[in-house]
């Protein structure tokens, strides 16, 4: 499959799947292994703020805690994912995903953003999603998803409910006018 890495991943209508039906995935790593990706456009009631409660971390006043914590896939439910702009060499834990974005899954980032030095642009997700070679590439063959190279402006500058749109606007796709059957040329 190779060739996703910083793509997004938009779920087609058709798509059905609890776990993925109107999501947006960004894909983070994709190698002869699988695909890891996280879904950047679901909201969790959890809060950053009530995330490093949760983890005993003293929290600066200046830190937004208010911004929420999203659903990222169905695997590792119970770990933590940092999609952030910045250099993966400056946290432990971290894979570098594109030029300036990278996914850090280590305490070092928690505890920095928690004392307000953290990176100024992240997100935070619980889970993540997965793909063995070649589940993924026989979900596009179904037309379950569409691809495009990721703008981070879609990540970081967008309100989660209109990440999903505003990807399938990089294509020129307008997702309400899609139909729920998909074709095979």
């Amino acid at each position: 499959m190779h060739g996703l890495r910083h793509h997004f991943l938009i779920a087609m209508p058709q798509l059905a799947d609890d776990n993925f039906s109107n999501s947006l995935v960004y894909v983070c790593d994709d190698d002869e292994k699988g695909v890891l990706g996280v879904i950047v456009n679901r909201p969790l009631t959890l809060t950053v703020g009530g995330l490093l409660e949760k983890l005993e971390l003293r929290v600066e006043p200046s830190v937004r805690v208010d911004m929420p914590v999203l659903y990222g896939g169905p695997v590792h439910t119970d770990r933590g994912f940092i999609v952030h702009r910045g250099l993966a060499s400056d946290w432990e834990s971290s894979l570098q995903v594109s030029d300036d974005i990278a996914l850090t899954t280590s305490m070092d980032m928690l505890n920095a953003i928690a004392r307000g030095v953290g990176p100024d642009e992240f997100v935070m997700l619980m889970g993540c999603a997965g793909w063995q070679v070649p589940q993924l590439t026989d979900e596009l063959k179904d037309n379950a998803w569409l691809t495009v190279a990721a703008d981070s402006k879609v990540i970081f500058d967008m309100p989660c409910d209109r990440r999903r749109d505003a990807a399938a606007d990089l294509l020129g796709v307008n997702l309400d006018l899609l139909g729920s059957i998909a074709g095979h040329g």
